[in-house]
Order: structure tokens, then C-alpha cells, then sequence
């Protein structure tokens, strides 16, 4: 069968929204000038990326500030992305168009007017940025490697099994010891995977590493490809267990290793369960006087929402049925994709607009 190709979506917490701007500054992530040239950038993101590793860097928030450093870099470094984020900013990247001002309520729904739909996803995620200067996507242990660029990748499907367990997995490792040995410490390692492919389903291949240690003082290396399969509706937090896939060291048992699926950020959807959940902004006019709208969805497409001749209010909530995530356990019925609005109001009024707003009001 052909492998599928895999994405992982990065993102780091929203921004705070200011009248009609997102304000996301990948220059500034970077430390960097507008007109910072390539080898500008990588070496920024080598020096940013080693600093704040979360493997190295325990401090709280590193893990963020290193996404939003792999975020930054993947549209600085590809001049295509580079050069929309220039033009239209971040939501550009997000093929959500440009908010109107007060001046121009003349705005249309989310797919008419402002910059081209692009899609934004990275192609491998924060990790495979990593190794390609590194050689890995974690230098600073050498026990874990996710094959080729250092990310598990996904394939065709397989059956692990059944949802919400923890799977124990035989390996090439110890399967018990001598009366009295201490086993290690489980070894946990997350693996995030993207909204689409924990709707469809996924497998993924991960490269392990062990150390041998003997009893003479020689220390021999073994590798091993492991599979795991992600099930269509997995939630975050899902673990699988692989036995005695640690080091060895004589007098104890090999430890477990314990891979915890996590939710990839997305830089569209967010996720309740199994519902999905989409903020949709509308211009303040729209919202009084109605609009029809054009609304994402996650295998790509878009559903029409008409709300002619109707008020959205900001508590305003429409459900598409059947549109959301896979139930783990019944995988045939799916939740549902929640759209919320987010009304966009101007950041000032001249007297003359609100003596009319006034009057009508």
C-alpha cells in the first residue's frame, strides 16, 4: 500500500486580538529585522531552537516559546509563505481575509474579499525543523529518534487495539528478572497528532534506541522500529506501553517506554471531545443585517451558513451535525462542528455615526 502523507499543524496560544489585527510577530519571535535574509534566519533559529528545547529547557512555557519558534521559522524560511505573511500577515496564513475598519462595513463573509485562501500547516512539525540541523529532533538524549528528520510519520492503518486502554507491547528487551531486581522507571514520551488524523486514523513509526550495558563494562547499541496505531476518535492522553524497551543494565529490569498521544494545536480548529469547535469573525454590519458564510471544515471543504435577514448576536452558536470527531468506541458516529462567532466591532465612531446609530437604536 502507498503511505499517506502526514501533516502536523503547529500553533502557539493565540495572540490577543486588537481592534481588527492579529498580532502575531514572527520577526520578533525570531529576533529578527524585516529584512533579515536566509542566513539570518537560520542561524536565529539555531541558536533560539537549542535554547529553548524542551528537553533541555524544564523552565515553564519553554515548550511554547519553542513552537512559536518552529512556527516562525517555518514561514520565514519558505519564501512563499514568507512572502504572504509579508503581504497579508498571519491571518493570510490562516486563508481567513482581512477585517474591514469602521470606515468599510462593506465586508463579506469569511471566503470573499481579503487575501487567497492558503492553507497553513507545517510538513513535519516543530521537531523535524529541529533535526535538520541537528541531525535528530532531540540532541540532548539519544535514546529516542522518530525515523528519517526525526518525527514519526504516518502510514497506512493497522489494528492496535481496542480504545482507551494501555497497551503493552513485547520488545526486544527484558521480559522480567531475577527475584529482587528493581525495574527502571518508565520512560514517557508524547507523540501530538494532527485533528485529521485522529479523524481518520493513523499509524506511526517511531525509531527507538537502547544501551546495552554488561557485566564486563562494554556497552553495546540496539535500534528498533516500533508502530503505533492511532484509532480513529483517540483522545489526548491516550497511552501505549512497550515492555523492557529501556537501557539494560545488569542487576535491574529494562524500563518501560510509555508514548502518550497528545492533540497537535491547529491553527484553524480547536477540540472538545469529539465535537470540533470553529470561531467565525464577522464585520459588525454583517452581524446586524445579515450575511451568508462559507465555513471550514476539517476534511478541507466548507459549509454554507445563510443567516439573511437575521441578527448574530456574540452568544450566537450553530451546530453541523455529524461533522465533528470519530466516537473511539463507535467509530461510525461522529460529533458535531460548533461555530462561534466573533463579532467585529469598529474601534471608534464619529459623532454624526452615532447620532444615527442612536436614532435607529
Amino acid at each position: 500500500s502507498h503511505p499517506v502523507q502526514y501533516f502536523i499543524s503547529i500553533q502557539i496560544k493565540y495572540p490577543e486580538i486588537k481592534g481588527n489585527k492579529m498580532i502575531k510577530d514572527y520577526y520578533k519571535t525570531l529576533g529578527l529585522s524585516k529584512g533579515a535574509n536566509e542566513k539570518e534566519i537560520k542561524k536565529s533559529y539555531r541558536k533560539m531552537a537549542m535554547k529553548f528545547h524542551p528537553d533541555k529547557n524544564k523552565d515553564p512555557g519553554a515548550e511554547e516559546k519553542f513552537k512559536g519558534i518552529a512556527e516562525a521559522y517555518e514561514v520565514l524560511s519558505d519564501p512563499k509563505k514568507r512572502q504572504i505573511y509579508d503581504e497579508y500577515g498571519y491571518e493570510g496564513l490562516k486563508g481567513v481575509p482581512g477585517n474591514p475598519g469602521p470606515q468599510d462595513a462593506r465586508q463579506q463573509g469569511p471566503t470573499q474579499g481579503g487575501p487567497p485562501n492558503f492553507s497553513f500547516k507545517t510538513h513535519n512539525g516543530d521537531q523535524a525543523n529541529f533535526s535538520q540541523y541537528f541531525g535528530s529532533s532531540n540532541p540532548f538524549e539519544s535514546f529516542f529518534s522518530g525515523g528519517p528528520g526525526g518525527m514519526p510519520r504516518a502510514h497506512e492503518k493497522m489494528d492496535l487495539g481496542d480504545f482507551g486502554q494501555t497497551r503493552n507491547m513485547g520488545g526486544f528487551g527484558m521480559t522480567g528478572g531475577k527475584p529482587g531486581m528493581v525495574k527502571e522507571k518508565t520512560i514517557e514520551k508524547e507523540v501530538f497528532v494532527s485533528l485529521e488524523d485522529i479523524a481518520t486514523g493513523c499509524q506511526k513509526k517511531l525509531k527507538i534506541h537502547k544501551n546495552i550495558f554488561k557485566e564486563d563494562g562494554t556497552v553495546s547499541k540496539e535500534s528498533k522500529v516500533i508502530k503505533i496505531d492511532v484509532k480513529p476518535g483517540w483522545k489526548s492522553g491516550t497511552k501505549i506501553t512497550f515492555e523492557n524497551e529501556g537501557d539494560q543494565v545488569p542487576g535491574k529490569i529494562a524500563a518501560d517506554i510509555a508514548f502518550i498521544i497528545k492533540d497537535a494545536p491547529h491553527p484553524v480548529f480547536s477540540r472538545d471531545g469529539e465535537n470540533i469547535l470553529y470561531t467565525c469573525r464577522v464585520a459588525l454590519r454583517e452581524a446586524l443585517c445579515g450575511t451568508s458564510l462559507q465555513i471550514p471544515t476539517l476534511e478541507g471543504g466548507t459549509v454554507g451558513l445563510d443567516f439573511s435577514g437575521k441578527i448574530i448576536k456574540p452568544t450566537t452558536v450553530r451546530k453541523l451535525k455529524g461533522m465533528g470527531l470519530p466516537l473511539p468506541k463507535s467509530p461510525a458516529e461522529k460529533g458535531d462542528l460548533v461555530v462561534k462567532f466573533d463579532i467585529i466591532f469598529p474601534d471608534k465612531l464619529s459623532e454624526n455615526d452615532k447620532k444615527i446609530i442612536s436614532d435607529l437604536l
